[in-house]
């Protein structure tokens, strides 16, 4: 399927060589020209972990460098994701999409001079790997984890709570919450709208075990549904 810049390339030429009339180009070229920004993707290198340097990995993605190939075996991620509309996408290179949009909030183009793809492929590309990352490990946030939770394991968090000075024995967990901004909505702005942020976002609220991994997740909810 051809680009509206390749299809604009080709009205030009088709003009120049008097094929088509003054009104038919304008009416074309118009028709054919994209509502998002055109940012020249192009221009930058295609991703590759092993150009980036062992900081640049953990600032951009949270994780080190040798550790994101690692992550991405444990998590049993393909090697390759392949998008609905056909675009094709390395596993590593996919897992670090996700990760750079997941480790700070920013928008879609602020990622095109790290990966060289337009918007709408990384958007695509992001969504999908979402979408595999969740079909495969939910359960681990939205059901009981039993490898986390069993009796004997929060008898042992709540000792190591207690040994630390707790006035509860009882007490194997630590609920806390975060805002995730999000962009502004058209339709009941209200209902995600942070006072105390001053921002439009989602909340999620988890249990924090001692041993630093997240024992149950709820969310995201809206301003007015947040316990």
């Amino acid at each position: 399927m051809a680009t509206f810049r390749k299809v604009r390339e080709l009205l030009l030429l088709s003009f120049d060589d008097g094929d088509i009339s003054d009104d038919e180009f304008l009416l074309l070229y118009d028709a054919n020209n994209s509502k998002n920004p055109d940012f020249p993707y192009h221009n930058y290198e295609h991703f590759d972990l092993e150009e980036l340097d062992e900081s640049e990995c953990l600032a951009e993605f949270r994780f080190r460098k040798r550790a994101i190939p690692l992550l991405a075996e444990a998590m049993r991620l393909p090697d390759s994701y392949i998008c609905e509309q056909g675009t094709v996408c390395d596993g590593i290179e996919g897992l670090c999409l996700l990760l750079r949009r997941l480790a700070y909030p920013c928008r879609y183009s602020d990622l095109i001079h790290r990966f060289g793809r337009p918007v709408p492929e990384i958007c695509m590309i992001t969504n999908h790997v979402m979408e595999i990352v969740y079909s495969l490990h939910h359960h681990r946030l939205t059901a009981w984890n039993h490898t986390l939770m069993s009796p004997p394991l929060l008898q042992t968090y709540a000792d190591a709570v207690r040994m630390k000075g707790s006035a509860l024995p009882n007490c194997f967990g630590f609920i806390d919450g975060t805002v995730r901004p999000i962009c502004r909505p058209q339709e009941n702005q209200r209902i995600v709208y942070n006072g105390h942020k001053r921002v439009h976002g989602l909340k999620y609220q988890s249990v924090a075990l001692p041993s630093g991994m997240i024992a149950n997740m709820y969310g995201p909810v809206g301003n007015e549904n947040f316990l």
